[in-house]
């Protein structure tokens, strides 16, 4: 299994960015997607996480009501679309399919 990320960059507070994780293989719309973040020097922090079904998602208290977790199972694909991002924001996003993590994408929030 191969999850690669993608969809990070240098955007503005107040700005939007939508990150993608593809994950290789045939079991994707029977498995749950988590993203998480890693400040250098600092714990990876859980952000978001949705079942299988996409019935069951969770934020963590510091992104909910301002990032969406969502996944298409026709192209494998999760997102992870951030709206009024804020500087502290400013991370290396990872997703993960247990027990599978993918090299991460560079988000930079200037102020």
């Amino acid at each position: 299994v191969q999850v690669e990320e993608s969809g990070g960059g240098l955007v503005q507070a107040g700005g939007s960015l939508r990150l993608s994780c593809v994950v290789s293989g045939n079991t994707f719309r029977t498995t749950s997607i988590a993203w998480y973040r890693q400040v250098p020097g600092k714990e990876r922090e859980w952000v978001a996480a949705i079942g299988w079904d996409g019935s069951i998602i969770h934020y963590a208290d510091s992104v909910k009501g301002r990032f969406t977790i969502s996944k298409d199972d026709a192209k494998n694909t999760a997102f992870l679309q951030m709206n009024s991002l804020k500087p502290e924001d400013t991370a290396i996003y990872y997703c993960s399919r247990t027990p599978y993590w993918g090299q991460g994408t560079q988000v930079t929030v200037s102020s």
